[in-house]
C-alpha cells in the first residue's frame, strides 16, 4: 500500500509538470533558450532547437509518469525517471549554485519556484524514484500468477490508456504552439484588469538597496556596504580615501518583497523614451499589435493585421515591438523584448483593452480571418 502511494504521488507529480509545460510549449522553449544562452551554458547554436527540446522534455515526463501511474513496464520506467531527474537536479543545481536561471519553469507559469526550491524538488522526486526501483525490484522477474489471456487483457487495456492520453495530449499541445495555451496560467489572461493591477503594485512595491564593492587601493581588502552606509561613513568617499568603488560589480538587492505581478514590465514607450502606458490602459478602447521578433514578421499578415485594427475604430491603435521600424501604418511603439513574450506566445498577436481590462488576445493570424 505504501509504495502505491509513493507510486501514485510521484507519477501524478510528472504528469502536473508535464502538463502545464505542453500547455505552454512555446513558453517552455523560451526558459530553455535561457539556458542555452552565453549567459548559463553558452551554447547559442541550439537556441534554435529549442522548441524541439521543449517538445522531447515534456513528452518523456508526461509517458513516463503515465506508465509509472498505470505500472507499466516498471523497470524501464523508473529507471528512465531517474535519469531525467538526476538531468533535472543538474540544471536546477546549476541555476541555483550560480543563480543564472531565476526560475526553471519546472511547472511553467502555474507554480514558481525558486532555484533552490527547484533542486530540493528534484532531490526529493529521485530519492523517491530510486525508494520506488528497490522496493519493486523483486517484481521485475516475477512471472504474473495470473493465466497469459489475463495478463494480455489487461496489458493491451493499459496501452489503449496510454495511447487516448497521448492523443489527447498531442491536442493540446498542438493548440499551444500554433495558436496560444488552451489554459493561461500567466498573469495577462483574458480578464485581467492592468490599471487596476498597476495600481497594487504602486500601493505596494518592491524595495531594494544598492550595495556597493569596495576595494582599499592599499591594502587590497574588498567590502560589500549598502548605500545608506555608504552615505554615512565618510571614510568611504572623502577625498584621499583608498576605497574606491568596484565599477561592475554593485548589486542590488530585494529588502522588501513587494506586490508580484509581471504586470509591473508593461511599459509602453515611444521611439524617442516617452512612457504611453497610462494613456494605453485609460483609453475607453485600445488594441495593440505586439511582436517580440519582427524580422520573423510575414510582411503580407503584417499589412492584413494593420488593415484590421486602423477599421476598429479604437481610441489608441499601437504597434509595439523591439524595432521602431516594424510597423508601416500604425504608430510604432517599443517594449522590452521578454516582457513582450510573458504577455502572449504567438509573434505577433493583437491585444484588446477596454478601460485597462484584457478582453481578448489572439496570434495575429487568426486575428486577421
Amino acid at each position: 500500500m505504501i509504495k502505491g502511494l509513493l507510486r501514485f504521488v510521484i507519477a501524478v507529480i510528472f504528469i502536473l509538470s508535464g502538463f502545464v509545460k505542453a500547455v505552454d510549449l512555446v513558453g517552455f522553449s523560451f526558459k530553455m533558450e535561457e539556458y542555452f544562452s552565453p549567459a548559463v551554458f553558452n551554447m547559442p547554436f541550439f537556441e534554435k532547437f529549442a522548441l524541439l527540446f521543449s517538445i522531447i522534455v515534456v513528452v518523456l515526463e508526461l509517458l513516463l509518469g503515465f506508465m509509472l501511474l498505470l505500472k507499466l513496464k516498471l523497470k524501464f520506467t523508473l529507471s528512465a525517471l531517474i535519469a531525467l531527474c538526476v538531468f533535472f537536479g543538474f540544471l536546477t543545481f546549476y541555476s541555483a549554485y550560480f543563480n543564472v536561471v531565476t526560475d526553471c519553469g519546472c511547472f511553467g507559469d502555474a507554480i514558481k519556484f525558486t532555484p533552490w526550491e527547484s533542486f530540493i524538488k528534484d532531490i526529493v522526486l529521485l530519492v523517491g524514484l530510486i525508494i520506488l526501483f528497490i522496493l519493486y525490484r523483486k517484481e521485475f522477474k516475477k512471472k504474473d500468477d495470473h493465466s497469459s489471456t489475463t495478463k494480455d487483457s489487461s496489458s493491451k487495456f493499459k496501452y489503449i490508456l496510454l495511447g487516448i492520453f497521448s492523443l489527447i495530449m498531442i491536442f493540446i499541445m498542438s493548440q499551444g504552439i500554433m495558436h496560444e495555451p488552451m489554459i493561461d496560467f500567466r498573469d495577462y489572461k483574458i480578464g485581467t484588469d492592468l490599471k487596476a493591477e498597476k495600481e497594487k503594485i504602486n500601493k505596494n512595491p518592491s524595495e531594494y538597496k544598492t550595495f556597493y564593492s569596495l576595494k582599499n587601493q592599499k591594502t587590497g581588502e574588498v567590502l560589500k556596504v549598502n548605500q545608506d552606509d555608504y552615505i554615512k561613513e565618510t571614510k568611504y568617499w572623502e577625498e584621499g580615501s583608498p576605497w574606491k568603488i568596484e565599477e561592475g560589480k554593485n548589486e542590488s538587492v530585494l529588502i522588501k518583497e513587494g506586490y508580484k505581478s509581471e504586470i509591473v514590465k508593461f511599459k509602453i514607450e515611444d521611439p524617442t523614451g516617452m512612457e504611453a502606458t497610462d494613456e494605453v490602459i485609460n483609453a475607453p478602447k485600445a488594441i495593440l499589435v505586439f511582436s517580440y521578433h519582427p524580422k520573423d514578421i510575414s510582411p503580407e499578415l503584417l499589412k492584413q493585421v494593420e488593415a484590421k485594427v486602423k477599421s476598429q475604430g479604437a481610441n489608441v491603435v499601437y504597434g509595439v515591438s523591439t524595432d521602431p521600424n516594424t510597423f508601416k501604418t500604425v504608430k510604432n511603439m517599443m517594449m522590452d523584448g521578454t516582457a513582450i513574450k510573458t504577455i502572449a506566445r504567438s509573434n505577433p498577436f493583437v491585444l484588446i483593452l477596454q478601460n485597462g481590462k484584457i478582453v481578448d488576445k489572439q496570434p495575429a493570424k487568426d486575428y486577421v480571418k
